[in-house]
């Protein structure tokens, strides 16, 4: 059986489902599908770094050895994976803070003047 193209490959348009076959029952159902598969939309070699992706754990340094790419490609390559889900790689990550920043905050809660708490809070961005 061959995987659902996503595009049309004669002229790059959608693909609209419209008929699908149940060899069990020996019933067949028309009608406009749409197709929910997040993954549908990634090349062949985008699931192929996915699957390596979940088979080293998400682990980029064994995927450096096992696909013999360097760090800054593999995650290139994620997040271009990220983006053709629909997502902005980075997006949910918290803000970041300056190093003296980060280390004004560890003298503070090394001098007890703040609690780890409130240190965590401070370097997650939550509190000021």
């Amino acid at each position: 059986m061959k995987p659902l193209p996503m595009r049309s490959p004669f002229d790059g348009g959608e693909i609209v489902v419209t008929r699908f076959y149940c060899p069990g029952s020996d019933v067949s159902v028309e009608g406009r599908f749409a197709v929910a598969m997040p993954f549908a939309q990634l090349s062949p070699e985008q699931l192929r770094f996915v699957e390596t992706f979940v088979r080293c754990e998400g682990k980029l340094s064994r995927m450096e050895d096992e696909m013999g790419l360097s760090y800054p490609t593999l995650r290139s390559r994620l997040h271009d994976i990220i983006r053709a889900l629909g997502y902005e790689p980075g997006r949910e990550e918290g803000p970041a803070i300056s190093e003296d920043a980060r280390r004004a905050i560890l003298n503070e809660l090394d001098q007890g003047k703040i609690t780890f708490e409130q240190a965590m809070a401070r370097l997650q961005g939550d509190e000021a």
